[in-house]
């Protein structure tokens, strides 16, 4: 099988209220899926369904080919585990707890806890309660990784956690991935999805807008296009990049002043799509300069997140300014 995760109209329901209205999606073994959206997307839910800490209302799901309300313990030692509240018992050190942690995982090499609690900078001897919140989301990010699980579920792994230390979760995971885990996390920050996933799904009121790869993100995004020519016509200019697919918002003015060449022309616009088409027809000017900036993801998403509401809206009726529904008592 090479699929770790396999979700299938899964619906949750707290009462009357429901928070996640019947997922689709599945994961890819020896993969990093990124799961995104904001507070009370259903993030945190859709993880303690897969862990069989709460318990679907609808919908069936697979974990490392089982179902986890039918596999039990067995199944939970193949998982690396990090919840996005992290509560430690406070009269006890991180490697005291770390030992009640492996007893329950199965077999450890304490060598490699060692190395891990070096690389994270964090003393296993501290008193857990006088440890700060980001020693704790280390300690909880070294139980999550100790017993090289198969399966990583990572609720929000960077919170709390300085630039640096980021950057050795981040090599942590692709270490990981490189010896055939799997890794399934959630943030509501897109640059840590960005960094380390392979697809990403983007989930809104308990709905998954789209599943897509970073790159195919980074694609559609929109860009923010500059550049000077000479010798060309601003009515010229213009006429060419509206030959461009993906082209919009274009405006081209003559520079007359400030150093320029005579005849110099400045033209912006905003690119979305590929890049070859555009690069084909700015060869026929005598480009001078010229600035492409990154995609911008963030916008990109938010770009889905609008569209998804402006759907859902007009189907109700109603508009919510904000562009996400009143969240409930429950966390999702």
């Amino acid at each position: 099988m090479t699929q770790a995760i396999v979700v299938e109209g899964l619906r949750k329901r707290f009462g009357a209220r429901e928070v996640l209205h019947g997922l689709d999606f599945a994961v890819e073994r020896g993969t990093v899926f990124g799961v995104i959206g904001p507070n009370g997307a259903g993030k945190t839910t859709t993880m303690r369904c897969l862990l069989d800490i709460i318990r679907p209302s609808a919908g069936s799901i697979s974990v490392l080919g089982q179902d986890p309300r039918q596999a039990g313990t067995a199944l939970r030692r193949r998982i690396g585990y990090l919840p996005g509240e992290l509560h430690l018992e406070n009269r006890t050190t991180g490697r005291r707890m770390l030992e009640h942690f492996a007893a329950i995982s199965g077999p450890v090499e304490q060598r490699h806890v060692i190395e891990l609690a070096e690389r994270l900078n964090l003393d296993l001897d501290r008193q857990t309660r006088k440890l700060s919140k980001g020693n704790k989301q280390k300690l909880g990010l070294l139980q999550a990784f100790m017993h090289k699980p198969e399966l990583l579920v990572l609720d929000e792994p960077t919170s709390g956690l300085d630039p640096l230390v980021q950057q050795v979760f981040h090599a942590m995971v692709r270490e990981a991935v490189d010896d055939g885990a799997t890794v399934f996390l959630s943030s509501h920050v897109l640059s840590e999805v960005q960094q380390a996933a392979d697809a990403v799904a983007i989930l809104r009121d308990g709905e998954i807008v789209t599943v897509s790869t970073v790159e195919a993100l980074r694609t559609a995004a929109v860009r923010q296009l500059r550049f000077n020519s000479t010798g060309t016509e601003p009515h010229d200019v213009g006429a060419l990049l509206a030959r461009v697919p993906g082209v919009a918002n274009v405006a081209v003015r003559e520079l007359k002043a400030d150093g320029h060449a005579a005849g110099t022309v400045e033209a912006t616009a905003t690119l979305s799509g590929h890049v070859q088409p555009l690069i084909q027809e700015l060869s026929k000017l005598n480009v001078t300069d010229l600035v492409l900036e990154e995609p911008d993801l963030e916008e990109a998403v938010l770009t889905l997140y609008t569209a998804q509401s402006v759907g859902n809206d007009h189907a109700s009726g109603k508009l919510h300014a904000s562009g996400r529904r009143a969240e409930g008592a429950h966390r999702a």
